[in-house]
């Protein structure tokens, strides 16, 4: 009597996890068992990594602003409760980009801030 193999549902199943696998090295890509560990932790770290992504966006946002605002003889915290004595309501993301990208404007938020801290 012959083996029974489950099917097409079962192929299914396991052409879903083997796609999902495509562009992993070695035996991940073709065999069932590492495949489908192997995306697992990779489904496991995707989701980690979205939100972590956000946490690491705002670090680099804050240390760029920090390194604008220290050209600028202020220190960061100075210069975000200033912004928010003054009611300035820019975001870190648009901080960033204009220490990077403007100087000039920024030099002139970070006088803002000055005047409100002062």
């Amino acid at each position: 009597m012959p083996r029974v193999t489950r099917g097409f549902k079962a192929r299914r199943r396991r052409n879903k996890v083997l796609k999902l696998a495509k562009g992993f090295r070695g035996g991940k890509s073709r065999l069932y068992k590492t495949a489908a560990e192997a995306v697992d932790r990779a489904l496991n770290y995707a989701y980690r990594d979205r939100r972590q992504k956000k946490r690491d966006f705002r670090k680099l946002w804050i240390a760029r602003i920090n390194a604008g605002a220290n050209m600028n003889d202020i220190s960061y915290s100075k210069l975000m409760g200033g912004l928010k004595k003054a009611n300035v309501r820019l975001d870190r993301k648009v901080l960033s980009n204009l220490a990077i990208l403007d100087a000039g404007a920024f030099a002139k938020i970070v006088q803002i801030a000055k005047e409100a801290n002062a």
